[in-house]
């Protein structure tokens, strides 16, 4: 046996392979190799099939590999709400419905009601996920269960919790979560209040010092819509973003969640400062809060990933479906077709989506040296056939059941559309159960 025969020990192949690299490489019939949670090498698949025969093999004849898909802004465990309070406005639809529901949740249905959202997420394509909510660490337990890559935190308020209770019990399970999972090869936690409206300026301060103190991201609602603004206006004086700026609060490690209602100052500003934005185009329609002006942050150099939201919000959790929203949302505002193009908005849901969460020299792309999270596609559908343009495709006519396999971190989580980290169906037959106790 060759010593080059033990450098890959999974073999990923396909049709086609879009790597998602600087020059947007594709290549046909090719492969990736993958050596523990790592890429180790990229090419033709009958090359990578010569130099790695004794690899386990996951071949697709007529699969597209893909980066896997990056949710930046989730509340995993909102699938137990799921078409409770729709077609309501945002502030009436969180406080009349979504915090009383809320109050009911104990931390064991956060558990089950996030493993319904990871499986959901898994099979549509999405190999992480940035999750702000209640019961972090049963949002956390589910997610180390399924073996997705998550960015985790504990939401704060002003007001008690049905988790933690006080606020200063809040900042004390933060830094439990914190202590559990330093250094977690899959799992970083993260510092999140939830809003302006819901946190006091001494509170948002406290939180940014200990997301500074351990170098985390801080996670938090921002200018979503256009109430928010004029009360932050009336309450400070202030926009949210201004806000934050004149709390020396905005920073590289800050995303900012939603951002529909914009200056162009104040996207200049946080440009500036380095902040990554969360845009969440289904949920930011389906409340009306409004069209983000995503165009101009990427033209003034923001990094802007896509998330779902949760799924009392938009009702799914699908990636695809976002980017399709993405691109066509944005033609229909602008009243210009050459807007977002689907190039753009597929860099948008992985290598933009990674930079958004500091990640991007770990995942985004499929290079060597990069952790291994990659899924496939099966092209040979009525609906993806003929195939002349790979992001088009991906943007305009793919689907989340389109993905027959996932890999995360050199681990095969979904083969032929079977979850192999999860049990659906008893994780289906526990949400029903859970329905009753959730029903107002």
């Amino acid at each position: 046996m060759s010593p080059a025969e033990n450098t890959a020990d999974l073999l990923v192949t396909g049709k086609y392979l879009y790597l998602q690299d600087k020059d947007k490489t594709i290549i046909k019939d090719g492969g990736v190799a993958i050596l523990g949670d790592t890429i180790v090498e990229t090419g033709n698949n009958s090359d990578l099939t010569a130099k790695y025969p004794r690899a386990e093999h996951l071949a697709s004849e007529q699969g597209l590999i893909l980066p896997g898909l990056i949710n930046t802004h989730t509340h995993a465990a909102m699938t137990c709400f799921r078409g409770l309070a729709d077609d309501l406005p945002l502030m009436q639809w969180l406080q009349e419905y979504i915090f009383p529901l809320e109050a009911k949740l104990t931390g064991d249905m956060v558990y089950q009601a996030t493993l319904l959202s990871l499986a959901e997420m898994i099979k549509s394509g999405t190999t992480s996920f940035c999750d702000m909510y209640l019961f972090a660490m049963d949002v956390a337990r589910a997610a180390q269960e399924s073996g997705m890559r998550a960015w985790i935190g504990e939401v704060i308020y002003d007001f008690p919790s049905p988790n933690y209770g006080a606020v200063t019990d809040g900042l004390q399970y933060i830094e439990e979560l914190f202590t559990r999972y330093k250094n977690h090869p899959l799992i970083t936690i993260t510092v999140d209040p939830h809003a302006v409206y819901t946190c006091s300026p001494d509170l948002l301060q406290n939180l940014k010092k200990i997301a500074d103190k351990h170098d985390a991201l801080y996670i938090i609602h921002l200018a979503e819509n256009e109430a928010e603004v004029k009360k932050s206006r009336e309450r400070y004086g202030a926009s949210p973003v201004m806000l934050l700026e004149g709390l020396g609060i905005l920073d590289r490690r800050v995303v900012a969640d939603h951002c529909v209602m914009l200056s162009a100052a104040e996207i200049v500003l946080l440009a500036q400062r380095g902040v990554g934005v969360a845009h969440c185009p289904e949920s930011n329609m389906k409340l009306a809060s409004g069209i983000a002006p995503v165009p101009d942050m990427l033209a003034a150099g923001l990094s802007v990933g896509l998330g779902t939201d949760g799924s009392a919000s938009n009702n799914n959790e699908d990636m695809f479906g976002e980017m399709n929203s993405t691109a066509k949302l944005h033609k229909a505002g602008a009243l210009d077709p050459t807007v977002m193009p689907a190039e753009t908005v597929l860099e948008m849901a992985t290598l933009q989506g990674a930079r958004v969460l500091g990640a991007e020299n770990a995942i985004g792309s499929l290079e060597p040296g990069k952790k291994a999270d990659l899924i496939v596609l099966d092209m040979n559908q009525p609906h993806l056939t003929p195939l002349f343009n790979i992001p088009s495709h991906v943007v305009y006519a793919a689907r989340g059941t389109d993905v027959i396999h996932s890999v995360i971190n050199g681990t095969i989580v979904m083969r032929n559309r079977q979850l192999t980290t999860l049990d659906e169906k008893a994780i289906i037959d526990s949400m029903m159960r859970m329905a009753e106790q959730v029903k107002m």
